[in-house]
């Protein structure tokens, strides 16, 4: 993707797997949101091969579009809509592009029950909290039963036990429903806990693609072991945790408390990759 003659987006490739949750993960500038929306069919980009369920989205029908879910940043529209008369409405949209081989689109009370917003079905959009705006915003991508999920910041404004359930449906719907999902977040918490494969982008360009273990061994080889011996705190960096864990026991016995096995985390991983492509 260019603008003018900037190039925002250089060689970024990559490839999600059916049912698979893949974390798209960047500072701010780094091209995400120019990305989701050029897979999204809402951008044209400059140049390069796009295919998504199998079209090119810059020549997506409404059958194509069907089969997306896309939860936007924010949204604030239909203010004076009911909860439920809104969905209803919305699910309306999907039903001439039901085929024989997709499930129906969800059952209207099913989704509010799936988002937590049974006790404001009846509510208007515009008194719902920010929380509870942002679960109809979820409710909204997934009213037509996508193949293909968009998720934008999905769980700003949650509360954790909001953020809780909200996980729970996502693992639910990649895991049982094989439904595809692509997230953008600036929670590394969330991603790590959601998200199958995660790519890292910076600069506009692909810094990083794996799980976040073989990310967090592309940073640090060691793992950290924590202890306390004879009750005096001792901090060890080991190669390989397990063997070392078993011969700290098999020398020490109880004289051993307190044992933590550190491995780095996503956290560590992002901030060392985008320190150093900052330095670059």
């Amino acid at each position: 993707m260019r603008y003018g003659t900037k190039d925002v987006l250089c060689g970024v490739d990559f490839q999600v797997r059916r049912g698979e949750v893949l974390a798209l993960l960047g500072p701010n500038g780094a091209g995400k949101t120019t990305t989701i929306e050029i897979l999204e069919g809402f951008r044209k980009r400059s140049a390069g091969d796009v295919r998504v369920l199998g079209t090119d989205p810059d020549d997506g029908d409404e059958a194509w579009r069907a089969r997306l879910g896309i939860v936007l940043q924010s949204w604030r529209d239909h203010g004076w809509w009911k909860v439920r008369e809104l969905l209803d409405h919305l699910g309306r949209y999907y039903r001439p592009y039901r085929t024989p081989d997709r499930e129906r689109p969800y059952d209207v009370d099913e989704m509010i029950g799936l988002v937590g917003l049974t006790e404001h079905a009846r509510a208007r959009v515009g008194a719902l909290s920010g929380g509870q705006r942002r679960r109809l915003d979820v409710a909204v991508g997934l009213i037509g039963n996508p193949d293909l999920l968009f998720l934008d910041e999905p769980t700003t404004g949650f509360d954790p036990e909001a953020r809780q359930e909200f996980h729970d449906l996502v693992q639910r719907l990649s895991s049982l429903e094989d439904t595809t999902i692509l997230l953008t977040t600036h929670d590394l918490d969330e991603a790590e806990k959601l998200a199958d494969r995660i790519v890292i982008l910076a600069g506009g360009r692909i810094r990083a693609d794996g799980t976040a273990a073989e990310l967090a061994r592309q940073v640090a080889s060691k793992t950290e072991v924590r202890y306390t011996l004879d009750g005096a705190p001792r901090v060890d960096s080991v190669e390989d945790a397990t063997r070392y864990v078993r011969g700290l026991f098999e020398r020490h016995g109880d004289a051993v408390g307190d044992l933590e096995v550190r491995r780095a985390r996503l956290e560590d991983v992002y901030l060392a990759m985008v320190r150093e492509m900052e330095e670059a």
